[in-house]
């Protein structure tokens, strides 16, 4: 059998082979179309169970077989792999497309909401039927005949250009190579980063020492490398790839983001909007571009004079230390993890060493376990790799959810981390299928020193994104919601989906957690008192340069697709270099391609969206006030009672029900940016 067409469990990841996925999307492709044939006759009375449920039965199983094949493609790339991938694509992006311009379909969803039986379902039935009315105007349902075939024929193509812009970073990625042989030259390194160099070489038969452009690999060298050249030509190297001023002419993004852009454009005007990031807005919390540009602007100039203070500071000190009388960007890492231990008197290299993966990943379980009443446990599944680790999740003994955790990076492997679903939830008659997720990093693996192996270190920041991700990963799988289409994370605002995992980091800087997830690689010892508190005066160093630069990502992206033309004279680098001249206070090199490898607006679904981790970052931050509250109370922020509403009021809801009301349902009230300022150091 295709294991890609067994849904009787978890995916078959260890049979899945590159051979498997043609037979298997087109057998799925020829049972969905029979399921939609049948579903377009007429009906003398369309019900949610005589039309959605066979719908949903059917597409689920496309979306998982095809998530599988996505999910292998993103982690374990090969040439074989890809091309099936590419293959199928097109297929699979033309259902999407059909279906949401099917009229027959439309209709009965129409009927539905108009029906007296509308009234009788359940709000989670209610949201699925508006969601769908919204999504089918969205897909050019409404559309003319001729008109839809433009429109599929553009979906199509942004489906390969997006995939095409992720392998072209892929392939840029994992051709660099910077090989060193003489170690004196690696002066300032942390050991373990030498060591990682001295492995990757020795895989490669090589002697000396090799980095890459993989992000465990490329920054140290830019955060403790001695040497300033060295610091350039690897900050060059990563922020010229997928260019054209990159190593291969063939994996240039320049006009594949040109022919994105236009094509956003024809879509929002066959849509009947002005531009694209008003289709964006339509399933959004926010409601027009010029609120969202507004409310950047505003954060813009709140955090500017933090930021002015953070780069005089670092100059003056980059100078009188080290005599570079022009900060350069490839300086800033560097001068900046100075600055901080003279000023702070510590260093990450430092705090890393009280960060093993198993203590890490022992602390975060304990802090899921105690605010939501679960039980983590590890399972058995098949995985794509050795190094996968499966988990499972259970409230009095009964599963409730499980996950993938996938934690270093390596070659073939997408840089980033993520959170993605392999099943949702739902309920099958009398059962529930439990929702399956995968967490995905980038981090360094465990390394062999004189012949004893090492755990896996972390830094802080490192630490912060798993947090993160996991907090993707609840949202998911902590979901009460039986409705596949708004279980989870399904159903929820984009501006808003990135409440739980910001919310999650805040525990990262906790006392109470903390000194329950350290313990020093080579003592055992928890993570100095001392040491804490370094890092927590520490908490805010820059932040005013971190929020200008997460601004100008966003107020670019926004703009992007808000007030910049396409086909006009004026190019996508004359935007960001009008973005920064009127946001940013650090301004990168001229050669710096930064837009090449913006893999989150041209290939991962936030177009016109990059503004979400902000605007989410508010309602975060005010949510975790409530916990703050507890600590002040109680003396933890691990209350049981908070966690407990938190969980029912916005992780179980999952999009059963507008955002805006999760979070009052929780706060008893509307968001505030108080606690966001508060939490950056950005209050007077």
């Amino acid at each position: 059998m295709n294991p890609l067409l067994d849904f009787s469990d978890l995916p078959r990841f260890d049979a899945v082979k590159p051979e498997h996925v043609t037979p298997a999307v087109d057998t799925l492709l020829r049972e969905n179309r029979t399921v939609v044939a049948q579903l377009e006759a007429p009906m003398a009375d369309v019900t949610w169970d005589n039309f959605v449920v066979p719908l949903e039965n059917s597409t689920e199983k496309l979306g998982r077989a095809w998530g599988v094949v996505g999910h292998l493609n993103a982690v374990m790339d090969t040439p074989e792999l890809r091309a099936a991938y590419n293959e199928n694509l097109p297929k699979v992006t033309e259902f999407w497309t059909e279906l949401g311009q099917n009229l027959a379909l439309f209709d009965k969803y129409k009927a539905l909401k108009s029906s007296a039986s509308y009234a009788s379902l359940t709000p989670a039935r209610q949201k699925i039927i508006d969601n769908a009315l919204r999504d089918f105007r969205l897909g050019g349902a409404e559309l003319p005949e001729e008109k839809k075939t433009r429109f599929a024929e553009i979906q199509e193509r942004q489906a390969a250009l997006s995939t095409k812009f992720s392998e072209n970073v892929l392939d840029a990625t994992n051709d660099y190579a910077l090989i060193i042989d003489n170690e004196a030259e690696l002066s300032g390194l942390p050991q373990d980063a030498i060591q990682a160099a001295r492995t990757a070489a020795e895989k490669d038969g090589k002697p000396g020492y090799k980095f890459t452009l993989h992000f465990p690999s490329y920054f140290p060298i830019l955060q403790y490398a001695d040497d300033r050249k060295l610091r350039e030509a690897i900050y060059r190297a990563n922020v010229t790839k997928a260019s054209e001023l990159g190593i291969k002419p063939e994996w240039d993004n320049t006009e594949i983001i040109n022919e994105l852009l236009k094509l956003r454009d024809e879509e929002a005007k066959l849509l009947d909007y002005n531009n694209f990031a008003e289709v964006s807005l339509v399933p959004k919390m926010a409601e027009t571009p010029p609120q969202v540009i507004s409310f950047l602007e505003d954060l813009a100039k709140r955090a500017r004079p933090f930021a002015e203070k953070d780069l005089t500071e670092l100059r003056d000190f980059a100078k009188t230390e080290f005599g570079i009388d022009t900060l350069q960007a490839w300086d800033v890492a560097y001068a900046s993890e100075k600055l901080r231990e003279k000023r702070y008197a510590f260093s990450e290299q430092e705090v890393k060493e009280y960060f093993p993966e198993p203590k890490v990943v022992e602390g975060l379980f304990r802090v899921v376990q105690t605010l939501f009443k679960v039980d983590i446990k590890p399972d058995s599944a098949p995985t794509w790799h050795k190094d996968v680790k499966f988990f499972r999740i259970e409230r009095d003994g009964r599963l409730i959810g499980q996950f993938y955790l996938d934690l270093y990076a390596r070659k073939g492997k997408r840089g980033g981390a993520w959170m993605d679903d392999a099943r949702g939830r739902r309920k099958l008659g009398e059962e529930i299928q439990t929702p399956v997720a995968y967490l995905t990093c980038n981090f360094s693996e465990p390394v062999v020193v004189d012949g004893k192996a090492k755990p896996a270190l972390f830094t802080h920041d490192e630490v912060i994104t798993l947090f993160h991700e996991t907090g993707h990963g609840l949202h998911h799988m902590l979901t009460e919601v039986d409705e596949l289409s708004v279980a989870g994370i399904s159903g929820v605002e984009w501006d808003a989906v990135e409440l739980p995992s910001q919310f999650m980091e805040n525990f990262c800087w906790e006392w109470d957690v903390l000194q329950h997830m350290t313990a020093h690689v080579d003592t055992g010892g928890h993570l100095p008192r001392a040491l804490f508190d370094k890092m927590t005066a520490a908490k805010n160093f820059q932040a005013g340069l971190q929020t200008l630069r997460q601004v100008e990502f966003a107020l670019f992206d926004m703009r992007l697709h808000f007030d910049y033309n396409p086909h006009g004279k004026n190019t996508v680098r004359d935007l960001l270099d009008e973005v920064r001249k009127q946001v940013a206070v650090l301004i990168p090199p001229e050669f710096n391609r930064f837009q090449h490898s913006f893999g989150h607006i041209f290939a991962g679904g936030y177009a016109a969206g990059y503004y979400s981790y902000k605007w989410a970052e508010v309602l975060s931050a005010d949510a975790y006030s409530a916990f703050e509250e507890s600590l002040a109370l109680t003396g933890s922020v691990l209350s049981i009672e908070t966690g407990l509403k938190f969980l029912q009021e916005i992780l179980a809801m999952g999009g059963s029900r507008p955002a805006l009301e999760s979070f009052k349902a929780f706060r008893g009230r509307e968001p505030t940016i108080d606690a966001l300022l508060r939490h950056s150091g950005m209050t007077t």
